[in-house]
C-alpha cells in the first residue's frame, strides 16, 4: 500500500495543488513552545503558523487530503489551543516533544475521541517509555520524529538512527500493537544526502505507512512560485508513486541489500561530515 505523504505548509494555493497530485495530508505545524532553543543554529524553520491557518487550510482543501495539524507540546494552554483546533476542523492532530506516559495520556484525553491522535516519539523518555505508551487507549498512531531525537542523542546525522537499527527497534514495538506508525521525511526519489529511494525501499522493509515530503522536495517557505509547486508536485510524487509500485513486488534480498547500503552510505556521509569539520 502507498505511503501516506505529508507535507507541511500554511498556503492554501500550495495545499490545492499538493493535495491534487495525491498528497494524503495537508499539515499545519503549530510547534512554537521550546522548538527554537532545541533546534538554534540549525538548518531547520522555525513555524510561524497561526491557528487560524487551520481554518484556512482547512476551507482551501476540498476533502481528498486530510488535515493534520501539529499543536505545542503539553502546556498550560494545551486543551484550549486543541479545542480551537478541532473546532476549525483537524482531523489529525500530532503531540510533538513528549517524554512521559502523563503527557501522552492527558493528550489523548483532551482531544477525547473528536479527531485522529497521532504522537510524534521524539525524545528519548518518549522512546524509553514506549512499552507503557502503546497501552494508552486512543493512541491512533505515532510518528517517528528522527530530527529531534538523533539531537537528543548527540548523533551528527538524522538518518544515522536508520542505519543503526534503532528506528527498526521502535518500529517493531509499535507493529506489535497494530498501531500504524512512519518515520522522518524524504526528498525527490533520487536527492537528498541520502537518497530518498532508499528510505522509501526502508519505509517497505521495517511496515512504515507514512512519511514527510520534507523542504528538500520542495521548500515553500522561501518559494511560491506555482508553475513550480505544479511540476515538482506532479512529477517528484509522480515518479515517488512509480517507484512504490515496483517496491511491491521486489523481494526480501532487495531489502536486505538496501539496508546493507544505507548502512554504508550513512558511513560515508559521516565520513565526510568529520572532513569538512577537520
Amino acid at each position: 500500500m502507498p505511503l501516506q505523504m505529508m507535507y507541511i505548509t500554511n498556503n492554501p494555493r500550495i495545499a490545492r495543488i499538493a493535495e491534487k497530485y495525491s498528497v494524503d495530508r495537508i499539515w499545519v505545524d503549530l510547534e512554537q513552545i521550546g522548538k527554537k532553543e532545541r533546534q538554534g543554529g540549525m538548518n531547520t524553520v522555525q513555524s510561524t503558523h497561526s491557528i487560524e491557518d487551520v481554518r484556512r487550510i482547512r476551507e482551501s482543501i476540498e476533502g481528498n487530503a486530510k488535515l493534520q495539524v501539529r499543536v505545542n507540546p503539553i502546556h498550560q494552554g494545551s486543551q484550549q489551543e486543541i479545542d480551537k483546533v478541532v473546532s476549525y476542523g483537524a482531523d489529525i492532530i500530532m503531540l510533538p516533544f513528549f517524554s512521559t506516559v502523563s503527557e501522552a495520556g492527558q493528550f489523548i484525553e483532551m482531544v477525547n475521541g473528536r479527531a485522529r491522535t497521532c504522537l510524534l516519539l521524539e525524545t528519548i523518555g518518549a522512546e524509553q517509555n514506549l512499552d507503557e505508551i502503546l497501552e494508552i487507549p486512543g493512541v491512533d498512531e505515532i510518528h517517528i520524529g528522527l530530527n529531534d531525537l538523533h539531537l537528543q542523542y548527540h548523533q551528527k546525522f538524522m538518518f544515522e538512527l536508520l542505519a543503526n537499527g534503532k528506528v527498526e527497534e521502535i518500529c517493531k514495538k509499535i507493529k506489535a500493537k497494530g498501531i500504524p506508525y512512519g518515520f522522518g521525511g524524504i526528498a525527490k526519489l533520487d536527492e537528498g544526502m541520502l537518497p530518498a529511494r532508499h528510505i522509501i525501499a526502508e519505509h517497505y522493509r521495517l511496515g512504515s505507512s507514512m512519511a514527510i515530503l520534507s523542504r528538500s522536495f520542495y521548500d515553500s517557505w522561501i518559494a511560491d512560485d506555482l508553475e513550480e509547486v505544479e511540476r515538482t508536485f506532479k512529477y517528484g510524487l509522480g515518479e515517488i508513486r512509480e517507484y512504490e509500485q515496483r517496491l511491491e513486488h521486489e523481494s526480501d534480498t532487495f531489502f536486505e541489500n538496501n539496508r546493507q547500503l544505507v548502512i554504508k552510505e550513512v558511513e560515508d556521509i559521516l565520513q565526510i561530515m568529520k572532513n569538512k569539520r577537520n
